[in-house]
Parts: C-alpha cells; structure tokens; sequence
C-alpha cells in the first residue's frame, strides 16, 4: 500500500491510501478520486517524501500501520454484523435498494471497476473499503 498526499483545484489537501502507484493512476484517470472538503474531481498528488526505514522495521509494520489495520478490522466486522453479504450480485441489489425507496437495506458485495462506474454515471454512490484478510491478524 501507497499513501499520497493529495490536493484539489481548491488547494484543499488531504490524504489517501491505494494498492500502488498504478491504482491511483487508474481510479484518477476514471474521475474515481474526490475531494474529502469540496468533492471535486480536480486532483493530484502534492509533494511527498519517502519514508526510510531500516532493517528493524522492516520485518514489523509500523505502530501507525498496525492501528489502521486494527480499525479497517473493526470496520470489517461492523459490517459483517451489520449489513448483508450480496457478493458479485451487488450491482444488482444496490439498484433494487436504490430505485425502491422503500428499503433502507444495508448491503455490501464486490463489484469490478466498470461496474462501479456504470453505478455512478446512475447516481448511485458507493464507498470502497479495503477489506483486511481476517488470517492474517
């Protein structure tokens, strides 16, 4: 995982995690990226320096590392308890909650990135979770 520091036409900045430098290429170039203050589309990377690491750390994650995977665990949790498991018929299922209006379902499932495009060209928001391998905690 990657952490860039980010910053909108409106001089907002702010940070965000991805998988690696092409993902965030990716999810920039399909306008998938927002401003957490404005919600603009107009982003990019600000200036940012490496983090160096020596030989200790590299064999165990940082305390910063091991919290955010501790909370995206919570997080992971939550929403198994509260919310029901869809998978790969997500799309679908978040279009019947969406234009029913009479369900206020909790849902949650996989979708690829053409079909979370195709969600939103409709207005149907979602959130991303990275989701933390429950084996290796």
């Amino acid at each position: 995982m990657i952490k860039y520091n980010l910053k909108c036409k409106n001089k907002h900045e702010f940070e965000s995690w991805f998988l690696d430098s092409l993902e965030f290429e990716k999810l920039l170039k399909r306008k998938m990226i927002e401003c957490v203050f404005c919600r603009t589309k107009s982003i990019k990377k600000s200036i940012m320096s490496p983090r160096v690491s020596n030989k200790k750390e590299i064999n165990q994650p940082s305390k910063e590392i091991r919290k955010m995977k501790k909370d995206l665990l919570k997080l992971r949790k939550f929403v198994e308890k509260n919310f029901d498991y869809v998978g790969k018929n997500f799309p679908t299922e978040v279009r019947k909650v969406y234009y029913d209006k009479k369900g206020n379902k909790n849902i949650y499932g996989t979708t690829t990135p053409k079909e979370a495009e195709d969600l939103k060209d409709e207005g149907i928001e979602l959130t991303t979770i990275p989701w933390i391998n429950l084996k290796e905690n």
